[in-house]
């Protein structure tokens, strides 16, 4: 995203710049302060472009998917892909599945995210062993669609006006909500490529419906994306493992009913 190759970008610059102020160096073309200074400055400069370049608004042109039903429209959006070698119904299961701790990266990165505070169990601080996709529906998202074994979409409420009121529902993604609202919404959606191979997706969309909260939004936005990215793309890669992985004894009936657990659930 450009916004946040800005932001980062100037913030290497802007810590050189002020490294240099210390101690100037001539090898690399900074023989004074002055001159460090104005480097530092110009990293500030891009800093500031990367928080306030405009945002865009992105809306699809028919309906393919269940992530397209409930999110029509959006401004900050990621999608990332694998192939996995097995059927989708294992890959499926392995997405209800996987936990935190199968994440490279995850602890470290929701760690850096919540600023190394202790939370209530949330997916910033999610349990050890518990399937992070049951974690998110208990701590802020909803099932939105749960089309086993082709699409999981969960959703949340990002930002809401001061004194907003009532539980989250998947019928609140399907109608016109008053000025401040922010809703992101999430998928996995599994393709079969032939017997035992599947082309797996996860896709991100946040729609903002107030001129207000999309520039807040986008400053939090541009900040935390490269490790939101990072975690995306980890998280596939778990998902891989796991569905790759020789099946236990007994772990099919215990997949079987991990997925009637949520069939009684509205999508």
């Amino acid at each position: 995203m450009l916004g946040s190759a800005f932001i980062y970008l100037g913030l290497v610059i802007a810590v050189s710049g002020m490294v240099l102020v210390v101690r100037p160096l001539r090898r690399l073309g900074v023989p004074t302060r002055p001159r460090a200074a104005i480097i530092g400055a110009l990293g500030v400069v891009l800093i500031g472009v990367g928080f306030f370049l405009p945002v865009s608004e992105s809306r699809i042109g028919h309906v393919e998917t269940r992530l397209d039903e409930f999110a029509p429209a959006w401004q900050f959006h990621e999608r990332h892909a694998i192939r996995i070698a097995a059927p989708p119904a294992r890959v499926f299961d392995a997405i209800e599945r996987v936990t935190a701790d199968e994440i490279s990266l995850f602890r470290t990165l929701t760690w850096i995210r919540r600023g190394g505070q202790t939370l209530p169990k949330s997916i910033l601080d999610a349990p050890r062993r518990e399937s992070l996709i049951d974690v998110a529906t208990r701590a802020g998202f909803v099932r939105l669609a749960d089309d086993a074994p082709r699409e999981l979409v969960i959703g949340a409420v990002m930002v809401a006006p001061a004194g907003t009121r009532g539980s989250l529902t998947p019928q609140v993604f399907g109608k016109a909500l008053p000025p401040g609202f922010a809703l992101a919404t999430m998928n996995f959606r599994v393709t079969a490529e032939g017997l035992d191979r599947s082309f797996v997706t996860t896709e991100t969309r946040v729609y903002a419906n107030s001129p207000s909260v999309r520039r807040r939004f986008a400053a939090y936005w541009r900040v935390i994306y490269p490790g939101s990215a990072i975690i995306r793309v980890m998280w596939l890669r778990a998902i891989q493992r796991r569905a790759t992985a020789p099946m236990t004894v007994g772990e099919g009936a215990v997949s079987r009913h991990h997925r009637s657990s949520h069939a009684s659930r509205p999508a």
